[in-house]
């Protein structure tokens, strides 16, 4: 092997050239195929993708070499360079393994030319005087860095030299005369000028820009110039380097001179390089954009740079614009160059927003409106105004009048700035108010300090001074190092849990995308969704260099990362963002001084192992908060069921002394409180030290005032008692017991009065100035300083629903009454008074026989008895109220949707009818209402008795455009074919027909219909007609024929023809006026007619040529043979026979020879719609056959009736952002991806093409290819990327997501771009009708800048930096996305390693936003519904009050789940979201519960984003009021938002589609939830919401999953009831003595859950929504086939998850994001993967309840036997059939007998292989099993696990006495001897399972005395049997008992791992972990072996899954298969 080696080394450089000359021919073909194929923006083609970032920054050298690649072919020479130069780069960093494919060999002599020798010297010798273009630039990079140190800086010269050094060597060995490059290259310069013109260009550009307009050719023309200045100002750099500042020659002085001249006019020339986002506010002078020239944008930039009146400050250095006042606050401050331009972007933005929604300004100096600088300055500083008001602090200006305009504009800008480069103090919105406050006002003396006058004294100064606050030790000002910086030290989770680089920070703690970018005080992302500006990061194409909070920050240690163990400490330990923010909501805050004092209590830093103090609240894991947030419930809950049961023992008698037995309702409600009292207290444990006086204070007060009471009452009702009890009592302490719980009640109704009620709230605010008072409220409720006002309208307390359908608004106070009213009717009679009898028995029976010994029970009544009996009732009773909540909203929610019309069109035979109501419904609707007035005014005022059909067609022609562009956009996604497009599109209606044209769908088949008609009548023409007119579409098709007929024929023929024609329809119409038709013409021939006239438009429709035009002829004299000669009647015969001028035309031969042809576009469509009309047979029904298509369309039209308010002007619409985070997910498929097949043969591509087969012909249609394999696509790189967007379109995937939502900018350009034509043709006295043309509106200037002004679109790719650099496919995919997507945006943050001073790398950081120069997880979206954007942004003002007393700050919106069709989990899963997503958020937006139905769509979003560390989950598509939520932070409803829902708008959302994928979804969502349930917004919520918003809080938020985990308790608690029972004999002993205990009441109390675990209830409202948009008859069908496809099981199994997921958190916590995968999931999951993600959460609890049910069936006693057994139990079987089952019943090839094979094969080796360090608990059991224990980790939970574990004892004491071999012995000694018993065989195991390895001879022995054992273990037990009463069943039972108290021992022993590792049983423990996951695995896997033993199992199964697409006439089992079947054949 060495001697092949030393031959490649001996070929020299030589050979290594000759490589790199055959590596660069390769390369350069492979990147011209990849631009080719769509990818070129991957990494940037040409030298300029090369240069290494350290250069890019310092000098021009990325321009030069771009200029260099320009220039290319006009002059190599010149250029000198290759094409691409990124080639090097990626070979020595080995990114691109394709590449190395292509030129194999090459890759040996690339890599020996790169290592030999000492490249540095030899490139500085080979260079040194160069003087080209390209030599230049390296001349410029060995300058910088001779050395090479930096990144690919070695490998960029290396391969500039080589490319130069091929380029000079295709001079065949012609030397180049470098002294004349000089003149060579100024030569070309004149030369490259001249023939660009730029001279006249620039004369053009100055006249235009002096003018102050915009031109639409210039601006494109300006677009075109930004590549020639760059090549001009990289010659002229080269040139300035070449010659020097000494020239030598005439040559050299004209250089110069042209340097200066262009200089002089640089601002021209850098106007359009200087790069901008949506305004070029640096380069207002630029003519390239025309949103610089609306006169909003140019007012509001005026504004800005209104200085008069403000200080001189410095304002250095040239400028293409002038100062403003972001220049002196950048001056005062020290605000960075970035903040800077990104926050006087979206100032300006605000303004213009602001001015265009109070009218269009005029003149040629616009100037901004007081009225819009108020409503921003308002806006953005209402919540700086309220927290100074809630502090008793001045605000900076005494009245909003006193404020000028300017001032106001300041103040806004300063609190952007602030906000902008406040890094994560941005999450502090009250931080954010104090830094604001001090930056502005001249604060009071505090201590003895004098606050520093700042902005408010420096604005009224002379010269603008830099704020003292803000500089620093160096004598700079910088406001982020002097204010933000010791804040952030402070709070920042870094320092020492940095590992890596700060990018791994953010991403180990999963901050969310737009976090992310803000995190640092970067450049950012400005908003989310909603009002506002709509401007983001400036920079775009080169990155804005900030440092990260000062590059110190990063090396601080901080104790509270310590504290949070990377997020898996308790909350309790750590400060999170909402401990800071606290701080500042009290007046002590100011004690912190200003600027920021050191020392102060909030900056100080904790303790080594000392944690600083919470503030006001401390979230300790514990169910006790359930309790504490939401004590009222349960207060009220427990003393109702204590009402009820005094009630229902006094036999429903309510006398007096009833009534005094219900006043023990009085102590029990003060101990209830004062129970919630007392968790206050132990709850704020670590928050004494540091919370607010004023909470310890009340903590205090209320603990003695409720000690006190409590104690008080409580003695009172005790004499009240013995009053009763006592004889001729005068009833004193009755009295004043009564008295005293009167006085109390009144006084709790005041105080809820006056914090619930808006009159009387206010009466509490104004009564706040009275200490008295305040001191009352303040114990009542504590005062925060959110969640004040809290409180609805008056009307919302008292109205309701069922027959106020004018004023239909379900108000929750009558709907919580009706809700109650029937919990306790059916608590009282159906679960509380059947139990009275048998208690009041079983407390009277005595000396019951106890089969055990029994310890507890002697004495107390059988205590224990009566709670296994009313346990479970009440288990029932305190979670039932969801069912009825349940039941009742779906009822509501139905009735609600039946009034907003929802499913009036849910067929497409429906939407055929109402078709004719369309355009007006649009119209009024979707059209500005002043544009739609106009429209009506000019048809009215041209045509004073204008008829109802000009104005339906009037409607037309507005509806037909947008129809027109949804039907496009139908046929771009695939979902129609070309003929269905022909058949729904909509002619615009703006011709001469008198009469409306419907699309031709609606008219199919009309034409044929009416001729049998005609055929067959035998009537007047007035009633043919009349039954014609039956059908109104087959009137409108008759008519269209016959007027497109006369129209068609009289554009056609001129002079005898032109009268032919004109005679023959004249008489037709003079006798259709005479009613003498029939008279006229022969109907018997019409069919004639329409052949001929069919043959003549199948010849038009094509394109002219000679030959046509004879045929033409042709058919026209043969049409006129037909009608004059067999339709016409004789008379009329005979008068056009004997007509002269048409017989001589004829004779002669020229009648019809000159023919029209229809060339004009108009008459090309109607003569092709004719034709259409003419011979489409299909039946509307079919049309369009796809379903997706028919729903969209359906939905659509459908809500064009609902109510929405209207619509604005495009230029006077709230604008909104739309903000997608991004990480690692699949953007766009690749080919081998769409090809490569799966373990089951199933590609991608395949699975689609099965799935989709219509929409997959579609494509091959539109893309004009036939049927077509994967393999027919490589030759045609076009086609394989419109084959990759089709398939990813159809995923979930980032292309999907960016193309939905990239129809909103689609959607605005085409409503302004028609908005303006309206207007334009209305002015000028034309038809608007005739200026409604969408032609070219994607290319309008004017309509691509007003959308872009309203909408901008971000997508936060977190990681796109990193993926550029490794040059990964998915940077490639997001660049092409770029690409096609002018107005997308990418925003990321880029790393770069650097050397500091001191020689240490460092890492620096940059925030990016790029967009490409283009001219021309799990969302999707729809043109359709973006049209309805601007409708729905409307209710963000709630103009008519329709969303209670405030605005809304989030608007909720429909979702429909597109992956539903998938399989049957996928369809569960799309039916259960769209229940919750529209009748349940319906249900929650009419009972002002907005905020509910926001915090349950997000969990963890608004609640627990302060401190729980969980992802942002944005799963629901919810638009933000953006101003708000960046000055209040997210907890909308606290901070006194509003959220609402509505349902005429809808966008598309991917799900879950495998159980898997489905449960990790579930276990996401309940773990989250289980965190609110510790979080202070829920407390807060919880506290401060009246009575019944609480309970709708509660029951649809934590409630919902608090119930469902009742749910699963209830069958715990009952088995485990009727278990103790069984076990301790009373169940036989007491019914025995009374016969009751099967009491039928009780057993269906006890079975209603039941009817829960089922999930018929959760099913409620999914019925209701299907009879709603499907009908009943649909509904029932949809219902009966869920239910067939093991619906309930699914639910069931659910149920189980989110009871696993909330219950384990709420313990230990360990919520996290759970990353699901979005993918097409249609593998088989193997047996060993579903046990290790089910076996704790469902399959143990599953046997654990078998087990409960095989004890209870054992031993207990029922009355009615085996059938009261069933039927009391059935409902717990089939949870455990559920649990155990469905992960395998829901498994693709879940019973195909080779993959049980497969699977049990797979699961023995994951089960036997032995874990070890690196080992995935995927591979081995052994690591699985450790991580499955991960989650105890505190002392608390230690002691929980154990308290739980504990309960499986009981079956060992029971089981042991019911042995037959005690002989009913019940001594203690029996279950003594059991132990003994079971550790002998513990002590078997380990002799079983040993095996010694240190001797060959000793493992024969002890297998020989295994086997001994083994034998004398089955003698002994023979034995027992034989002589002993010990029976076969005993040993069943033993083994049951041992088993659970084995199970028992095994949980201790693992939650006290240390305690038994330090003993040395670990091992033992695992092995008998081992065992018994062995043989739970063996339990589940015996019933799936027996069943794949039966093919048609299999089959079923698949039926079951996919019965979808069964019904769609898909072989599924094709899928499933694959198609190596066919392949093979």
């Amino acid at each position: 092997m060495a001697a092949p080696s030393r031959r490649r080394r001996g070929g020299g450089p030589e050979r290594a050239a000759d490589n790199w000359e055959r590596l660069v021919r390769a390369a350069l073909k492979r990147d011209r195929d990849h631009l080719r194929a769509g990818g070129g923006a991957a990494g940037g083609l040409g030298l300029a993708a090369a240069v290494p970032a350290s250069l890019g920054r310092t000098t021009n050298i990325e321009q030069i070499l771009q200029a260099a690649d320009d220039i290319e072919d006009e002059d190599p020479n010149v250029a000198r360079t290759p094409l691409s130069l990124s080639l090097p780069v990626r070979l020595v960093r080995g990114w691109s393994s394709q590449l190395i494919d292509l030129v194999e060999g090459a890759l040996d002599g690339v890599l020996e030319f790169l290592i030999w020798g000492c490249f540095d010297a030899i490139l500085s010798s080979i260079f040194s005087g160069c003087t080209t273009v390209c030599e230049q630039a390296y001349t410029l990079a060995q300058n910088l860095d001779p050395s090479s140190e930096g990144r690919g800086m070695l490998q960029f010269k290396t391969g500039l030299q080589s490319v130069i050094k091929q380029k000079l060597a295709k001079k065949d060995g012609a030397s180049i005369d470098r002294q004349n490059d000089i003149q060579v290259l100024w030569n070309f310069y004149l030369d490259y000028k001249s023939r660009r013109r730029v001279d006249d260009m620039q004369r053009e550009q100055e006249r235009l820009r002096e003018s102050g307009t915009f031109s639409t050719e210039m601006g494109a023309r300006a677009m075109e110039m930004k590549k020639v200045y760059v090549t001009l100002r990289a010659l002229l750099d080269v040139l300035e380097i070449l010659v020097g500042q000494s020239p030598t020659d005439r040559l050299h002085r004209q250089i110069l001179e042209e340097i200066k001249k262009i200089k002089r006019s640089d601002a021209a020339l850098r106007g359009e390089l200087m790069p901008y986002n949506i305004v070029p506010l640096d380069a207002p002078s630029s003519v390239a954009n025309v949103i610089g020239f609306f006169p909003e944008v140019r007012a509001a930039t005026t504004a800005i740079q209104n200085c008069e009146d403000l200080p001189r400050f410095p304002f250095d250095a040239p400028q293409l614009r002038q100062k403003d006042i972001f220049d002196l606050l950048q001056f005062v401050f020290g605000f960075q160059d970035d903040n800077i331009r990104n926050q006087r972007e979206n100032v300006v933005l605000a303004l213009a927003n602001a001015q265009s929604r109070l009218g269009l300004l005029v003149g040629t100096e616009p100037k901004i409106d007081e009225m819009a600088v108020t409503e921003v300055f308002c806006k953005v500083l209402d919540n700086y105004i309220k927290w100074c008001m809630y502090l008793g602090k001045r605000v900076a200006w005494t009245s909003l009048e006193a404020v000028n305009k300017n001032r106001k504009i300041i103040l806004v800008a300063l609190y952007f700035l602030i906000w902008g480069e406040a890094a994560n103090a941005r999450f502090l919105p009250e931080c954010l108010c104090y830094i604001f406050h001090n930056f502005i006002q001249l604060n009071d003396i505090i201590g003895i300090f004098q606050m520093a006058k700042e902005l408010d004294g420096i604005l009224d100064s002379s010269q603008a001074e830099p704020a003292k606050s803000c500089i620093t030790t160096d004598g700079s000002t910088s406001f982020l190092e002097k204010i933000i910086t010791p804040i952030y030290e402070t709070m920042a989770a870094v320092g020492s849990s940095i590992k890596g680089s700060i990018f791994d920070l953010l991403l180990s703690y999963s901050i969310s995308p737009l976090l992310f970018l803000a995190a640092f005080g970067l450049t950012y992302t400005h908003q989310i969704f909603g009002m506002g500006s709509n401007t983001l990061m400036h920079s775009l194409q080169s990155a804005f260099r900030t440092f990260c909070c000062c590059i110190e920050i990063f090396c601080i240690y901080s104790q509270e990362a310590n504290n949070n163990n990377e997020g898996k400490a308790a909350h309790s330990a750590w400060r999170n963002y909402d401990d800071f923010n606290e701080y500042f909501w009290s007046r002590s805050c100011f004690e912190l001084g200003w600027p920021p004092a050191e020392g102060s209590k909030f900056l100080r830093k904790p303790a080594k192992r000392k944690r600083t103090g919470k503030t006001n609240f401390v979230e300790h894991r514990t169910f006790l908060h359930l309790y504490r947030s939401f004590h009222r419930l349960w207060i009220f809950l427990i003393l109702m069921f204590q009402g009820l049961a005094i009630i229902a023992f006094h036999h429903g008698k309510i006398d007096i002394d009833t009534f005094k037995i219900l006043l023990s309702a009085g102590p029990a409600f003060f101990i209830l409180n004062f129970v919630e009292c007392c968790l206050d207290v132990m709850l704020m444990f670590g928050a004494y030290k540091t919370a607010k006086g004023f909470a310890i204070s009340r903590l205090v007060i209320r603990f003695l005032w409720l000690t006190a009471v409590s104690t008080f009452v409580t003695y009172l009702y005790v004499k009240v008692l013995e009053e009763k009890n006592a004889r001729n009592s005068d009833s004193t302490y009755f009295r004043i017991y009564g008295l005293v719980l009167g006085g109390y009640a009144a006084v709790r109704v005041v105080f809820a009065l006056m914090a619930k009620i808006p009159a009387c709230h206010r009466l509490s605010n104004f009564s706040d100035r009275s200490q008295f008072f305040q001191f009352f409220k303040w114990i009542y409720q504590e005062r925060y300083y959110v969640g004040r006002g809290l409180y609805e309208s008056i009307s919302d307390y008292a109205r309701f629903f069922p027959f106020a359908f004018h004023d239909f608004r379900a108000k929750y106070v009558i709907f919580w009454f009706v809700i109650l009213t029937c919990k306790f009717t059916f608590a009282y009679f159906l679960q509380i008074r059947p139990l009275v009898e048998p208690t009041n028995i079983i407390v009277q029976l005595h000396n019951l026989q106890y089969s055990w010994h029994d310890l507890v029970s002697k004495g107390n009544k059988n205590a224990l008895t009566i709670l296994s009996l009313w346990a479970p009732v009440l288990a029932i009773y305190l979670m039932d109220i969801h069912i009825w909540y349940t039941l009742l909203s779906a009822l509501v929610g139905g009735v609600m949707g039946a009034r907003d019309r929802l499913g009036e069109i849910r067929s497409i035979e429906m939407l055929h009818k109402r078709f004719e109501s369309f355009p007006e419904a649009f119209a009024k609707i979707l059209s500005p209402q002043r544009f739609l007035a106009l429209f009506s005014k000019f048809v009215i005022s041209s045509r004073p008795n204008a008829e109802e059909s000009e104005i339906t067609k009037m409607y037309a022609s507005i509806f037909s455009p947008f129809w027109n562009e949804i039907i496009k956009s139908l046929r771009e996604e695939d979902y129609i074919s070309n003929r269905e497009m022909d058949l729904l599109m909509m002619p615009s209606n703006c011709g001469n027909l008198r009469l409306v044209q419907w699309p031709l769908f609606l008219l199919t088949s009309k034409i044929m219909l009416a001729n049998d008609y005609a055929s067959d009548c035998k009537d007047s023409q007035y009633e043919l007609w009349d039954r014609i007119s039956k059908d109104e579409y087959m009137a409108y098709a008759v008519k269209e024929c016959y007027y497109s007929t006369e129209r068609i024929l009289h554009s056609l023929v001129d002079a005898e023809g032109q009268r032919w024609v004109e005679r023959l329809f004249r008489d037709l119409n003079d006798s259709i006026a005479q009613g003498s038709l029939l008279v006229t013409i022969n109907l018997r021939k019409l069919q004639l007619v329409q052949t001929r006239l069919t043959g003549l438009t199948g010849l038009l429709i094509r394109g002219e040529t000679t030959g046509l035009a004879a045929g033409v002829t042709k058919a026209l004299l043969e049409l006129c043979e037909v009608v004059t000669h067999e339709f016409l009647a004789p008379n009329l015969r005979e008068q056009f026979d004997s007509w002269q001028l048409l017989l001589r035309a004829k004779n002669e031969g020229h009648l019809f020879s000159k023919i029209f042809w229809p060339n004009d576009l108009e008459m090309k469509e109607q003569v092709k719609r004719l034709h259409l009309l003419l011979t489409v047979k299909d039946s509307a029904a079919n049309i369009p056959k796809n379903l997706e298509a028919r729903r969209r369309l359906q939905f659509f039209t459908n809500s064009l009736f609902m109510d929405m308010p209207a619509a604005k002007p495009v230029s006077e619409m709230i604008p909104f952002s739309v903000f997608t985070p991004y990480y690692s997910e699949t953007v766009l498929y690749s080919m081998s991806e769409l090809c490569v097949e799966n373990e089951d043969g199933v590609s991608i591509l395949f699975y689609l093409q099965k799935i989709y087969p219509d929409e997959w012909a579609n494509f091959l249609e539109r893309i004009g290819r036939g049927e077509s394999s994967e393999d027919d696509f490589k030759g045609s790189p076009s086609d394989t990327l419109e084959l990759r967007f089709w398939v990813s379109y159809r995923g979930q995937t980032l292309a999907r997501t960016v193309r939905g939502m990239m129809y909103y900018r689609r959607a605005l350009m085409l409503q302004s771009y028609l908005e303006k034509r309206y207007l334009g043709g209305i002015e000028d006295g034309n038809s608007a009708a005739e200026y409604i043309d969408t032609q070219g509106y994607e290319l309008s200037p004017d309509a691509r800048a007003q959308a872009d002004i309203k909408f901008t679109y971000v997508v936060s790719c977190q990681i796109y930096g990193q993926q550029k650099q490794m040059k990964k496919q998915e940077a490639a995919d997001i660049a092409l996305l770029l690409q096609r997507n002018e107005a997308l945006r990418v925003a990321f943050i880029h790393e770069e390693d650097s050397v500091s001073s001191d020689g240490n790398a460092t890492k620096e950081y940059y925030s990016k936003l790029v967009k490409a120069d283009v001219h021309g997880k799990d969302q999707d979206n729809y043109l359709e519904e973006a049209m309805k954007m601007r409708n729905l942004l409307e209710e963000f003002r709630n103009v008519h009050g329709n969303h209670g007393i405030r605005k809304p700050t989030i608007l909720g919106v429909r979702e429909h789940v597109f992956t539903g069709s998938v399989s049957s989990l996928a369809s569960f899963m799309s039916k259960q979201e769209t229940s919750f997503v529209t009748l349940g958020q319906r249900v929650l937006a009419y009972l002002n519960m907005e905020s509910v139905a926001m915090i349950l769509n997000r969990a963890n979003l608004l609640v627990t984003l302060s401190f729980t560390r969980v992802r942002m989950h944005y799963g629901h598509p919810d638009v933000f009021d953006r101003i708000f939520h960046i000055t209040r932070g997210f907890n909308s409803t606290l901070r006194q938002g509003n959220i609402t829902h509505h349902e005429y708008i809808q966008v598309g959302k991917g799900r879950d589609v495998g159980l898997n994928q489905i449960a990790l979804f579930e276990g996401k969502v309940a773990g989250g939830n289980g965190e609110q349930v510790l979080s202070r917004d829920v407390f807060r919520l919880g506290q401060l919401f009246d009575f019944f918003r609480m309970l709708t809080f509660f029951f649809t938020t934590v409630g919902y999953y608090v119930c469902t985990m009742m749910t699963v308790l209830t069958v715990y608690i009952f088995l485990y009831g009727r278990v103790y029972l069984a076990l301790s004999g009373l169940d036989y002993s007491i019914s025995r003595q009374a016969r009751f205990l099967g009491n039928t009441a009780l057993d269906a109390a006890l079975n209603a859950q039941f009817l829960v675990q089922i999930g018929i209830f959760t099913a409620v409202p999914m019925i209701m929504g299907f009879i709603l948009e499907l009908g009943l008859m649909k509904a029932v069908f949809s219902f009966i086939t869920m239910q067939l496809q093991f619906c309930s099981v699914f639910f069931t199994f659910s149920l189980g998850t989110r009871t696993h997921y909330f219950g384990r958190t709420i313990l230990h916590g360990g919520a996290k994001y759970r990353a699901t995968g979005r993918g097409f999931v249609v593998r088989h999951i193997k047996f060993a993967e579903n046990y290790r993600l089910y076996s704790r959460s469902h399959f143990v609890k599953a046997l654990e309840v078998a087990l409960l049910l095989i004890i209870y069936i054992a031993y207990g006693y029922t009355k009615g036997g085996s059938s009261s057994f069933i039927l009391i139990t059935i409902s717990s079987w089939f949870l455990v059939m559920s649990w155990l089952f469905a992960p395998y019943i829901f498994n693709p090839s879940g019973f195909e007998w080779q993959k049980t094979v497969e699977d049990f094969d797979d699961w023995t080796n994951w089960l036997l292989y032995k874990g070890g360090v690196g080992v995935k608990g995927d591979n081995s059991w052994e690591s699985w099993w450790d991580e499955e224990q991960s989650h105890i980790r505190t002392f608390r939970g230690r002691i929980l696990e154990t308290i739980l574990s504990l309960r499986f004892l009981i079956f060992q004491y029971g089981i042991v006495y019911k042995l037959k071999i005690t002989a009913h012995n019940t001594s203690l000694a029996v279950y003594g001897f059991s132990w003994i018993v079971l550790l002998v065989m513990v002590l078997l195991f380990k002799l079983f399972t040993a095996t010694p390895k240190k001797s060959t001879a000793l493992p024969t022995f002890v297998r020989f005395l295994q086997g001994l054992l083994a034998l004398g273990i089955i003698a002994g037990i023979a034995l027992l049997i034989v002589f002993t009463r010990f029976t076969i069943a005993d040993l069943f039972a033993s083994a049951l008992a041992f088993i659970a108290t084995g199970w028992c021992v095994l949980c201790l022993a693992v939650t006290w791992k240390r305690v038994v590792k330090t003993l040395g049983l670990w091992d033992s423990v695992r092995e008998i972990a081992r065992m018994y996951d062995a043989g739970m695995g063996a339990l589940i896997f015996v019933p799936i072996v027996f069943f794949s033993w039966f093919p048609f199992v299999s089959t079923f199964q698949s039926r079951i899954l996919f019965n979808q697409a069964f019904s769609r006439g898909l072989e599924i089992s094709l899928i499933l298969a694959g198609n190596k079947a066919n392949q093979q054949t």
